[in-house]
């Protein structure tokens, strides 16, 4: 039989785990390089940019740069979507557990 109590208390419960898993999603650090290391950038688990390194034989060709620049952030970006997909299958996972019975 559906009972009421238990599906707000496993809302409830789904609530908080997606509230830590937030929280540690904001201390993760994301990192991807190209041309060969020339260009390195890392972001945190919200996707914001917090770093950016270009090795200084790039700073004459802004071409290069723009494009090895182009391709990390693609790079970091992909990484950090990755990581919210799984962290949203492993909530959905938790779905599982819903107090929905016949």
């Amino acid at each position: 039989m559906f009972n009421p109590e238990d599906l707000a208390k496993t809302l409830e419960n789904l609530q908080e785990n997606f509230k830590n898993a937030q929280e540690e999603n904001k201390n993760l650090t994301f990192s991807a390089k190209s041309g060969g290391g020339l260009v390195s950038v890392s972001a945190n688990g919200e996707g914001e940019i917090i770093d950016i390194s270009i090795d200084d034989s790039l700073l004459e060709d802004k071409e290069s740069l723009q494009i090895l620049l182009m391709s990390a952030i693609n790079d970091v970006c992909k990484s950090v979507e990755g990581n919210k997909k799984k962290m949203a299958m492993g909530m959905l996972g938790n779905l599982g557990n819903f107090p929905f019975k016949g």
